[in-house]
């Protein structure tokens, strides 16, 4: 079977490639210039340009790459799974939706599942990967597609961002508090809930938010000396050390991953963001 996901789960490229996994990059516009996320444009120029006052935007994947990878896969005879960043986040998901519909009138046999993750950044990297875990052990489509959406479904994100004002051009906080904020070195704790960002609470200082941050997973995580945690960082990998040595210390977890946030997340959450991802609940049989 085949398995597609986009560049929002900020996974390295060369995961991609070893895991024969397709690629959907979603679009960073800097300059003027249009770049495609991943294969286009390097995360760290895009984490400079940020940090000297820069402010790129991205787009969702374009329809024609869509089409033109569900008609290839139609005529392979091929099952695929699409796993799509989080809808309410983007509309990415919605566009592959109507471009299967539009490849479904000439290839009415296209077998092509598209879940809506309503996860980001490695919680939705996590899904993707637990994804490619199950197909390399030869499980039916249909376990594959149930197994990913119990991922997805079961995934927490808790996270905290450096500076307010990203979230405050999101929208996800008002600009009075972004200003207040900064000048009381207020930091948030942030969470998905049904896809959307959701602010927790608020505390003075990163230290407050690191520790805040392990006691939720101890309220929400199922036995998480059994998982593997996910960390994402805005290009502060000193920080993403420091809270990964507290996990381990706290939870003594199979393994905690690191990886910087992709260009798609940093343009809205910027640099110094920590993410951390974990399951509230785990699949009933191991595999």
């Amino acid at each position: 079977m085949k398995l597609f996901a986009d560049s929002a789960c900020d996974l390295p490229q060369s995961f991609y490639v070893d895991n024969n996994v397709h690629l959907f990059p979603l679009r960073v516009e800097l300059d003027g210039k249009e770049f495609d996320d991943v294969i286009g444009i390097d995360v760290q120029k895009v984490y400079d340009e940020i940090r000297n006052g820069k402010s790129p935007k991205t787009s969702q994947v374009s329809p024609e790459v869509f089409l033109y990878a569900f008609e290839e896969l139609a005529k392979s005879g091929e099952e695929g799974l699409y796993i799509a960043f989080s809808s309410e986040l983007s509309g990415t998901y919605n566009t592959a939706r109507m471009m299967r519909e539009q490849v479904l009138e000439n290839y009415p046999d296209l077998k092509l599942e598209i879940i809506d993750s309503k996860c980001a950044s490695l919680g939705y990297g996590m899904v993707v990967k637990e994804a490619v875990r199950v197909r390399n052990h030869a499980y039916s489509f249909e376990d594959v597609v149930a197994r990913t959406r119990f991922q997805a479904e079961h995934m927490e994100h808790l996270f905290t961002v450096e500076d307010l004002d990203f979230l405050a051009k999101g929208g996800r906080v008002s600009k009075t508090s972004a200003f207040i904020g900064g000048l009381l070195s207020i930091k948030p704790l942030l969470h998905v809930e049904d896809g959307k960002l959701i602010p927790i609470e608020k505390m003075r200082g990163r230290k407050k938010v690191f520790k805040r941050i392990l006691d939720v997973m101890e309220e929400r995580g199922e036995t998480l000396s059994k998982q593997v945690i996910a960390i994402s960082h805005g290009d502060d990998l000193a920080a993403a050390q420091e809270m990964k040595e507290m996990i381990i210390e706290r939870f003594h977890p199979v393994a905690v991953e690191l990886h910087v946030i992709g260009s798609t997340i940093a343009c809205h959450a910027g640099p110094g963001t920590i993410a951390v991802f974990f399951l509230n609940e785990l699949y009933p049989e191991a595999l």
